[in-house]
């Protein structure tokens, strides 16, 4: 089926036809539905390179992929990835990879920009001096932010979770269950994500009269390996009066660090230390399927990935006019990794059954 076809089975001009496929704002929402099923229906497919010439779009998003010696392939990126690969699908656009190093960053968004090799970029992690907003804005590409920079900036779009009420509510639960001496190995705090989740910890000890110079803070990349550093470090050799009865975990890859760590030194879940960790909708690492069921606060990153997409097409069809900022909010599922304090006498105890 052609576009004269499918207008005449519409009873629709070419010209509506097409820019309700091609996501114009002047068409109803009513009628591009309409238009949309009818094409699915039929099995109508649109000449791309027509579509790019009648439009002026390359039909594509991009994304500016950081490389180097000491970059590491994040599995949060893949699955982040996947959502929006899944959409992207969906609204016909492709994905566009262009390989920086950070140092030569903001010389492949104006290559980007003099070539129009894409209609618009997203973001991803962004930073505590976060830069790429303003050559964005002075650059003219459209683009979608995955967070929030630590400093206000006017007129950009973006989809975030809210990571200071996350940890909030994480720690504030830690704190009902008694526990009073805290670590939290969060991610790099280089990234605005790790500051939020920094000052949620922040705010619920300061709520409850604990010291925030109580807390044990790192800062590091999320990974199994930093996780099981970490955690060594803390509780090897550590007086079981004064060691951490509650450990905040920034993912749930730092996290198996954690756990391998406490199982070498003999120390069970939540016995000895309750843990509660991030991100709980990985299809290959799921909080049920540790020995002990993970406590976590919930955030799926494929659905942020699809909605990123979604937002992103929007904004560069004109449907979306406004910079919104769209902030989710993240769910606490309480498993059996967290329970209540342990008390002194049983700390004594416990320590000795692990001597033996």
């Amino acid at each position: 089926m052609n576009l004269k076809q499918l207008s005449a089975l519409l009873e629709l001009s070419q010209t509506t036809v097409s820019r309700a496929l091609n996501g114009y704002p002047e068409v109803s929402e009513q009628t591009r539905r309409r238009v949309l099923e009818t094409a699915q229906r039929y099995g109508y497919k649109p000449n791309s390179n027509a579509r790019k010439l009648a439009t002026g779009r390359a039909g594509s998003i991009g994304y500016v992929l950081p490389v180097g010696r000491n970059v590491d392939l994040d599995p949060h990126f893949v699955e982040f990835l996947s959502g929006l690969g899944e959409h992207a699908l969906s609204r016909e656009v492709d994905l566009s990879l262009t390989p920086a190093s950070y140092e030569r960053e903001s010389e492949a968004y104006r290559r980007i920009a003099a070539s129009r090799s894409v209609d618009g970029v997203y973001l991803s992690a962004m930073r505590s001096d976060e830069q790429r907003i303003g050559l964005l804005q002075e650059l003219g590409i459209p683009f979608l932010a995955h967070g929030r920079a630590l400093k206000p900036v006017d007129g950009y779009a973006c989809v975030d979770i809210d990571n200071e009420a996350a940890f909030h509510d994480a720690t504030r639960l830690l704190l009902q269950l008694g526990h009073q001496r805290l670590a939290f190995i969060n991610g790099d705090t280089d990234y605005s994500f790790a500051v939020h989740r920094l000052d949620g910890v922040r705010r619920a000890m300061t709520a409850c009269g604990l010291a925030v110079g109580s807390l044990q803070h790192h800062s590091a990349a999320m990974n199994e390996e930093n996780g099981y550093r970490i955690a060594s470090a803390l509780f090897h050799n550590a007086d079981p009066a004064t060691r951490p009865t509650g450990v905040l975990s920034a993912s749930m890859f730092t996290t198996l660090g954690i756990v391998r760590a406490l199982n070498q030194l003999g120390l069970k879940m939540p016995d000895d230390v309750s843990v509660i960790t991030h991100d709980d909708v990985f299809p290959f690492l799921k909080p049920e399927s540790f020995s002990v069921p993970l406590t976590t606060t919930r955030s799926s990153i494929r659905a942020a990935g699809a909605r990123i997409c979604e937002r992103l097409v929007d904004i560069i069809s004109g449907v979306e006019t406004e910079p919104v900022q769209e902030i989710w909010p993240v769910e606490l599922i309480v498993r059996a990794s967290s329970g209540p304090a342990p008390t002194e006498r049983k700390v004594v105890r416990r320590a000795a059954e692990a001597a033996q």
